[in-house]
């Protein structure tokens, strides 16, 4: 499982320096119905005769490889990049941080 806290200080290409920028997890933009490859699958799709073209069934990859969209949090700057990280089954934005199991068992044995 990966966990990537919200805010990150790394470089802003427009700042010139480093900036702390806010993290944010890439999703893709809704397919528009105008686009030139989606008018003419419409228009061979309608009518008689089924379907058309194949429909992709052999699907290899499991997971998807996360992008990070990093934003500058300089008022006057906000510019925005992406980062890709490796794949991974589970992903979390700002979640807990993992303590070490070995601090807590002497916290626990000084308790008692």
């Amino acid at each position: 499982m990966v966990n990537v806290p919200k805010t990150r200080r790394t470089f802003c290409k427009k700042c010139g320096k480093h900036q702390p920028h806010k993290v944010t997890q890439y999703k893709k933009g809704k397919d528009s119905l105008y686009a030139q490859g989606k008018r003419r699958y419409d228009r061979k799709q309608s009518g008689y005769g089924g379907q058309t073209k194949p429909i992709f069934r052999k699907k290899a990859k499991t997971t998807k490889k996360i992008v990070l969209r990093l934003e500058c949090v300089e008022p006057n700057c906000r510019s925005k990049r992406m980062l890709a990280i490796k794949r991974c089954k589970h992903f979390e934005l700002g979640g807990d941080k993992k303590r070490k199991v070995h601090n807590l068992w002497w916290k626990v044995q000084s308790f008692l």
